[in-house]
């Protein structure tokens, strides 16, 4: 699939990952005054894109660029080793028609004779090697996943803003995995059981579905404005036009934040340089996702 059809279809609220159930904390912000108008949201928005929202764009392409990585080194090039195992085969078909009958009685002196026949402990020490170096192959692309999650868990301070982006990153993980099936999905399912954050999540689903690093970077940047923004209209009766009009001002922003999160993987240097991914905190959006746990009438999950 073409990565800017897919970009288009992740940040659709219509994806069935249950983005649509979360405010981004304007739900709170509006129980306790801060919002009230489309004034108070502008503030609310542009304050979010510049903390929250580059964070999370930053994680994205942190995730989609390791997806990328990983399946590339998942994919064995044409003409390499399967080719050369292909040419080997042959010239043992072409050897066996050769030999004839003299072969046959070879190998049945071979097999009456334990000294003249080593091949079978070499050969199983051979398959065990490759198999251990498979599966340490694997366990290291799971590892790489853990880690990528734990610097998210580290840059999300509050634990009802971890519950919330661990349960959106389970449902993304969820959809993508019916909608883009790929091993690297598979991986992360199995490193993070619990849900990764929903930023890997959308890394690595932005990667299975063709996206670049900067494409999941976008998709963070604009999710992070566009749900608390529509949240704001259902709750405070919002002009739905007035809104848009805030999100079409933001947009210069939302281009700036994916740049700057790209701008951040350069300098990380891989996963060795993920701990100085932008890792800026938003201490108001803390408190207000700790307060609507205590909201009797939420009409959002957070």
């Amino acid at each position: 699939m073409n990565g800017e059809a897919a970009l288009l279809l992740l940040a659709d609220s219509r994806l069935p990952a249950g983005g649509h159930a979360h405010s981004g904390g304007v739900e709170e912000a509006v129980r306790r005054g801060v919002v009230t108008g489309t004034g108070d949201l502008a503030r609310f928005l542009r304050g979010r894109l510049a903390t929250a929202g580059l964070v999370t764009a930053a994680l994205a392409a942190a995730a989609c660029e390791l997806a990328v990585s990983e399946t590339a080194a998942e994919t064995v090039p044409a003409g390499s080793g399967g080719a050369d195992r292909e040419r080997g085969t042959d010239r043992e078909r072409d050897t066996g028609r050769e030999r004839g009958s003299d072969g046959a009685d070879r190998e049945r002196g071979a097999a009456r004779d334990p000294v003249a026949s080593p091949a079978k402990g070499v050969t199983d020490d051979a398959t065990d090697d490759a198999t251990d170096e498979a599966a340490g192959e694997a366990v290291s692309g799971m590892e790489l996943w853990r880690r990528l999650d734990a610097e998210a868990d580290a840059r999300t301070a509050a634990p009802a803003q971890r519950e919330a982006s661990r349960t959106q990153g389970r449902l993304l993980l969820r959809t993508a995995r019916r909608m883009w099936p790929s091993a690297v999905l598979g991986t992360l399912a199995r490193a993070v059981p619990e849900g990764p954050h929903h930023p890997v999540a959308l890394g690595a689903a932005g990667a299975s579905a063709g996206c670049t690093p900067r494409q999941a970077a976008l998709t963070a940047a604009y999710t992070s404005v566009t749900a608390p923004a529509t949240a704001a209209v259902r709750l405070l009766g919002l002009d739905p036009v007035t809104v848009h009009r805030l999100l079409a001002d933001l947009a210069p922003a939302i281009e700036d934040a994916a740049r700057a999160a790209c701008a951040s993987l350069g300098d990380a240097a891989g996963p060795a340089g993920w701990h100085t991914l932008p890792g800026h905190g938003a201490p108001a959006l803390d408190l207000l996702a700790e307060g609507h746990l205590t909201n009797p009438m939420k009409l959002f999950v957070s």
